[in-house]
């Protein structure tokens, strides 16, 4: 059962000294690696276990922000690592995200790409697979920009590893291709993968309109 952030500051951080707060960041950074892995190679754990793994994760990830504040307010200065400051730095830049292009598929299933376009307050969506064009299934006025990007800050992709593949060779599946452009001079991200995801991919098609893949 996980606890709320404020009672986990009752229970392992309240009255703690800089030194042990800075343990118990470290700890926690640990767990969140570990269940990233946990999930993106089932092998790794038991993905059966209630709360899932994703929601642990995300529960850890509130937990680790209320350890940050208790180690400032104990008179501590934080610095991000430099993995971090690199997903901050990506979080930021979303501000000026200009185009964003994910492609799935496989051989036998065909291929399908979005691109997400931002005019303005907007971003506009064109849908094409190997065999049409098709109509957008929502309207591209209920896409804003500003719930496009928290929806992609969210997901956190700027934690990403550049591409993902199985540890087997595996000849056909499903392959992947996410693409982001931006108007600020930001270097172009580009991710991929074949029959491996990142831990919350799933949450990246959900918030592209991609049910499944």
């Amino acid at each position: 059962m996980m606890i709320h952030p404020e009672g986990y500051y009752e229970m392992f951080l309240k009255g703690k000294t800089k030194q042990e707060i800075q343990k118990e960041i470290r700890s926690i950074k640990r767990h969140i690696n570990s269940l990233k892995k946990e999930i993106e190679d089932p092998e790794e754990g038991e993905m059966m276990m209630l709360p899932t793994p994703l929601t642990r994760l995300k529960m850890n990830r509130e937990y680790l922000a209320r350890a940050i504040q208790a180690y400032e307010e104990a008179g501590g200065v934080y610095v991000p690592t430099k993995a971090e400051q690199k997903s901050a730095e990506f979080d930021q830049a979303l501000d000026s995200l200009s185009k964003l292009v994910f492609s799935i598929g496989g051989y036998f299933n065909g291929y399908e790409t979005r691109t997400f376009t931002v005019r303005k307050d907007k971003v506009m969506l064109e849908i094409e697979s190997s065999f049409h064009k098709t109509v957008p299934d929502r309207n591209d006025d209920s896409y804003t920009k500003e719930e496009f990007v928290e929806g992609l800050r969210d997901i956190h992709i700027g934690e990403w590893k550049k591409n993902y593949h199985p540890s087997d060779i595996i000849m056909d599946g499903t392959q992947w291709e996410l693409k982001i452009d931006f108007s600020n001079g930001h270097k172009p991200l580009r991710i991929y993968g074949s029959n491996a995801y990142p831990y919350n991919f799933r949450e990246l098609t959900d918030l592209l309109g991609i049910r499944e893949y």
